[in-house]
């Protein structure tokens, strides 16, 4: 019985040591697949941080893009608005001075409605009328009269009426202010 104890002792004990290397090595692979794991995260999260990091950087470009091309056509239609203004000065003072030939006078003023039509379709706002009140931003005082029949800072008389594209004034009209 003893050397039947002994062996299953020795048995035992050898199978208890053959157990112990087993578990370090499962702890050592788990350990490892740890790191791995954690090493996978750091990388996904720098991944995602810069994905949308171009993300950001990619709308901010576009949003800029956008308002360039905005810019540009407003830069456009305001030069092509400032070469067309001497044609609709010109008209109006053609206007105002023929006499009594109604041909002509209707001409003139079907031409000038005609360009008063395609600024407004263009999106040009005429402003600079008698009787509004004086702004210096969007007004140019060239002249002042005293006048007890006005109020104070309201325009008496247009000599050239201003245009504006949306808040970019392509023209400031040119007003007498009173008092």
């Amino acid at each position: 019985m003893t050397d039947n104890t002994t062996e299953i002792r020795e048995e035992t004990q050898g199978g208890a040591e053959e157990k112990a290397p087993k578990k370090s090595k499962n702890a050592k692979a788990l350990e490892e697949a740890q790191a791995k794991i954690t090493a996978l995260e750091e990388e996904l999260a720098a991944e995602r941080d810069k994905y949308l990091r171009m993300l950001a950087e990619y709308d901010n470009f576009r949003r800029r893009s956008a308002k360039e091309r905005q810019s540009v056509w407003s830069d456009a239609v305001c030069e092509t608005v400032k070469s067309i203004l001497p044609i609709c000065d010109n008209m109006e003072r053609a206007l105002a001075a023929t006499g009594d030939d109604a041909s002509i006078r209707q001409g003139l003023t079907m031409i000038a409605a005609s360009l008063a039509e395609t600024l407004t379709k263009m999106g040009v706002e005429v402003y600079g009328e008698v009787g509004e009140e004086f702004d210096p931003n969007i007004h140019n005082a060239v002249m002042h009269v005293e006048d007890e029949t006005l109020g104070q800072g309201v325009i008496a008389e247009v000599f050239q009426r201003g245009h504006r594209l949306g808040d970019k004034i392509i023209r400031y009209a040119m007003v007498k202010v009173a008092n």
